[in-house]
Parts: structure tokens; sequence; C-alpha cells
């Protein structure tokens, strides 16, 4: 597997598959916001459970009210939320018994690896999303969506920033779409968005047969190139003027997605993408606290709960392994 070829900050050529991804990511967004529309117009955005007051990030200049062609899109991991989606989700499976202890220690290093490195590593996601999609095969779309909501409630709700989701309500109130681009399954995605009051989601696809997973992905992860070929097709279909439009991201593999839009800003950026952004004088934003965040991107709130004793093992043998 060439995953070592997405750590470097440089734009890559999109691929085949990399468009397939974006294209079928763009066509699920848009059928999850029609059929949701009419909900979202009336939801309240939730408030988050137990979150302690955050000093409101500064005024921004944009986005400008009205202007009906500009949208805000939006990474999930380490932007809007502390950790990996994917990794949330995988713990509520497990909790409901859909894989073995020795599965869990497997989740418990991805998770344990992208809260210390505060970076995506393709290689150990690509790891995660081959899991997630053996432990789906077989299982309907239905199924997955009504325990993504609970999933959503017991290890999400309580981890997204409160920075960044001003940020994104901001261009709510301007009166813009919101969406959320994310390797993240679509249907997580999706759940994300309709929880935080946003306009909808752009995520992996996995193939799906009469209402049933396959275990395969449609393209490939929505990561990287694919993110941008995501937004370049939503915004086709939508009508949007990307240079109107703004984008957040806090990793250097999402370069591409940022350098797409008219409005691009870093938000908690790992080391590669904070000197990306000041070399095009790009809006950085930082909502980490605690020891040197900015620089290692560990959230404040460490630990994994109940993966606490594997991810503990799980680093022991990383480390006699070097």
């Amino acid at each position: 597997m060439a995953a070592l070829g997405w750590l470097t900050p440089r734009r890559r050529s999109a691929t085949a598959r990399s468009v397939l991804a974006g294209e079928a990511a763009a066509e699920a967004a848009r059928k999850t916001s029609a059929e949701d529309e009419s909900a979202l117009l009336t939801r309240t955005p939730e408030e988050t459970p137990g979150e302690a007051p955050e000093q409101a990030p500064e005024e921004p200049a944009f986005p400008v009210a009205g202007d009906d062609r500009a949208a805000a899109f939006f990474d999930l991991d380490n932007t809007v939320m502390q950790g990996a989606a994917l990794f949330h989700f995988g713990r509520g499976l497990y909790k409901r018994k859909f894989f073995e202890r020795r599965e869990l220690t497997r989740f418990a290093w991805q998770q344990a690896w992208f809260r210390l490195a505060g970076v995506e590593d393709p290689e150990h996601m690509q790891d995660a999303r081959d899991s997630a999609l053996s432990i789906v095969k077989g299982h309907r779309v239905s199924e997955l969506m009504s325990i993504g909501e609970e999933i959503y409630d017991e290890y999400m709700a309580d981890r997204i920033w409160p920075g960044t989701r001003a940020l994104a309500q901001a261009h709510l109130d301007a009166g813009q779409r919101v969406w959320l681009v994310t390797a993240a399954p679509v249907e997580t995605a999706t759940i994300i968005a309709r929880r935080l009051g946003l306009t909808g989601a752009l995520g992996t696809v996995a193939e799906s047969v009469d209402g049933v997973y396959t275990g395969r992905l449609v393209g490939e992860p929505l990561h990287g190139p694919a993110k941008a070929e995501a937004v370049r097709a939503l915004a086709a279909a939508e009508g949007l003027d990307l240079e109107r439009c703004a984008a957040y991201s806090d990793s250097h593999n999402d370069i591409p997605m940022l350098s797409l839009v008219g409005h691009p800003y870093a938000i908690n950026p790992d080391t590669k993408l904070r000197k990306h952004a000041r070399a095009r004088d790009w809006r950085l934003r930082d909502y980490r606290t605690g020891r040197k965040a900015a620089k290692v991107g560990i959230p404040a709130a460490a630990g994994v709960g109940a993966l606490a004793g594997g991810t503990a093992a799980a680093l022991a043998l990383h480390r006699r392994r070097r």
C-alpha cells in the first residue's frame, strides 16, 4: 500500500478512484440533505452536555451574510471533534458486541496514535477503515444508522470543539450551507451533521445492495484529494462559487481541499499545515488547551474511557517493537 505518499503536504493529482469517491460522496450528501431539509430548517442545534464555557473566537470578517453562492466545508476529526469519529464509532460497536476484544485493542492503538500524534496517519486510518468494513458487512444500513445515533450521544457529543462549532454557526446565521467533509462513513458523518444542525455531510461511501453493506467501498476513502473532488462535485451541483466558499481543517492531508476555496482556515493545525498556512497567509485558529497542545495535538481531556487498558498495552507493544 502506497500510504506514505499521503504524508507529504504537496498537492497531488486526483486518481480515478478519488474522483469516484468524491462524486459518490457528493451524491450521497445531496440526497441526505434533501431528505432532511424540512427538519433542519426547524431544528435548533443541540447544546453539548457538560461543556465548560470557552472564550468566543474573534469575529471573522467572513462569512458574508446573504451570499447564497457561498458555503462552508468542515473537516471532522480534530477540527470539529476531538479524536476520530471512526474510532468512537468502533467503541460503540464493541459495546454492542459487534466484534471481539482482540479487535478492540486494534481500535485502541489507532486512537492512541491519533491522539498522541495529532495528525491523520493514512496507514493507520486505512487499517481502521478495513476493520470497520469487515465488521459492518452483512448488516443493514438502517441498523447502523440507528446505532450511530446512540453512539453519538455516548461518545461524541461532549467532544465537539465549541470554537469550531461557533464558526460553523456563523455561516449558518449568515444564511449559508455548512457541510462536514470527512473520511468517516457518510452515515456517521450525516448523523453528526444533523445533530449539530448543519446542512449535511460528505463522507466515505460504503457499498450497499438492497440496504445491506457488502464490505466494499465506492471508490476509495474520502481522504486527501478525494475530499477536494467531493467538494468540487458538490459545488458544481449546488451552484456554489468556490472562491466565495470557506474550508476548515486541522490536517496537511486536506491542503487540496483548503486550496480549492477562497477562504481557507487552519483549525488546530498539525505542524505541516501550520507552516503551509503561515506561508500563504491563511487564517489560523487553535482551540486546544493543555501542555503544548498546538504542537502535539493532545486534547486536554485525554483518556479513552473503556479503551484505556488496551491503549496502554498497544503503546507498550509499539515501544518494544521499536
